[in-house]
């Protein structure tokens, strides 16, 4: 055997079968491998090992936090970038199989293109609405297990109106709003 790696060892059965190992297998180690017998006429046998490493999420330094927050209409970006050899690809997903809402920058409704999944390194959302808060997943996979995934948080600064309410003695009112505390006043 020719090689000064330490990683790499021959093993022979005792017949006619010699085995190359290689040990803490590296993505370096791609490549062609020769096995030559030197006999004459010489004999060869050539393969190619290819190395495979699963999906890796890497930290954004821009975006160092799992969540986004914004206004109500303004625009959420989530950044997701993975790391692994085949390229992994990068799919987002709400929690709890809730569709994503797509909307253009002039829609101001709550209503969109509403999708379960998203590709691509970053999701954007713009025109938020209160209903786009929650989790969102972005998945990474490559066909080497695991896949891995992330959880970002989306959080909307939500409008309020003011509102007065009548209440009886003795009455009690429960109230339910998405968003920021409510302020509640009695007169």
């Amino acid at each position: 055997m020719v090689s000064l790696n330490p990683r790499l060892s021959v093993t022979h059965n005792g017949h006619n079968t010699w085995k190359l190992h290689i040990s803490h297998v590296q993505l370096n180690d791609s490549g062609s491998y020769m096995c030559q017998v030197n006999t004459d006429p010489m004999k060869s046998l050539s393969g190619y090992l290819d190395v495979v490493v699963p999906p890796d999420i890497l930290n954004h330094p821009e975006q160092n936090l799992e969540e986004g927050i914004s206004n109500e209409g303004g625009t959420i970006v989530l950044i997701c970038s993975a790391t692994g050899v085949p390229e992994p690809t990068v799919q987002w997903r709400r929690e709890g199989g809730k569709d994503i809402i797509l909307r253009t920058e002039t829609e101001r409704s709550k209503c969109g293109v509403m999708v379960k999944s998203v590709e691509g390194e970053k999701l954007i959302l713009t025109n938020v609405h209160r209903t786009d808060m929650g989790g969102y997943l972005c998945i990474a996979s490559n066909g080497v297990p695991p896949s891995v995934s992330k959880r970002f948080d989306v959080h909307i600064n939500c409008k309020y109106k003011q509102q007065k309410l009548q209440a009886k003695s003795n009455a009690t009112t429960d109230f339910c709003d998405y968003g920021q505390p409510m302020k509640v006043q009695t007169q």
